[in-house]
């Protein structure tokens, strides 16, 4: 009867049965076979990484994303906020805050 038709194809969508597309080329599986296994990899990092959403420090919606190179968007308080290139922060972007501060607390004592 219709029950159980509808039964047995929820069973055939439930996410155990559907199978991913790719296993490991994700984001990259656009590129195929070329340019090798380990620039895909290296590039899959910075896509994935350049098409994520970040969280405001002005609102703390998670709502920021990249507009284009090092420039990133906030939709919801409609702040723009200069970053890198493929993430809001980098690493020697947080040396050179926590540095400052502490020189800054430096010559407050």
């Amino acid at each position: 009867d219709l029950h159980d038709l509808v039964a047995a194809h929820a069973a055939c969508l439930s996410p155990a049965m559907v199978n991913k597309r790719t296993k490991k080329a994700g984001i990259t599986g656009k590129y195929g076979v070329r340019y090798g296994a380990s620039l895909r990899k290296t590039v899959k990092k910075m896509e994935i990484s350049q098409h994520a959403t970040y969280t405001c420090v002005f609102c703390g919606k998670d709502s920021i994303k990249r507009v284009a190179t090092g420039i990133w968007h906030c939709k919801a308080c409609k702040k723009t906020v200069a970053g890198g290139a493929y993430t809001l922060n980098t690493a020697q972007a947080a040396q050179v805050r926590s540095t400052i501060r502490r020189l800054r607390e430096g010559t407050e004592v």
